[in-house]
């Protein structure tokens, strides 16, 4: 009897193992298949306002001057988009 036991949990583990991708997309589906075009837009929009904020802070009290040069053009380039 403990011997059909031990079969059984073999080949049941063998059969998850078979279909483990059936069961990972059946169970876990991938979050990005879902995303439009516009949500991706949204999103990098989202994160140069960020950016673009953050260096605006750094500005503070004197300006441009505050900025490195790399963060000048970073700001300019984050402009024109």
């Amino acid at each position: 009897m403990s011997e059909l036991l031990i079969l059984g949990a073999i080949v049941a583990i063998v059969l998850l193992f078979l279909n483990r991708e059936w069961i990972k997309n059946r169970f876990f589906p991938d979050q990005q298949k879902n995303y439009t075009i516009d949500d991706k837009f949204n999103s990098d929009k989202r994160e140069r306002e960020k950016e673009i904020d953050r260096l605006l802070s750094k500005m503070g009290k004197n300006g441009v001057n505050d900025l490195s040069e790399k963060d000048r053009k970073r700001l300019d380039e984050l402009s024109k988009m």
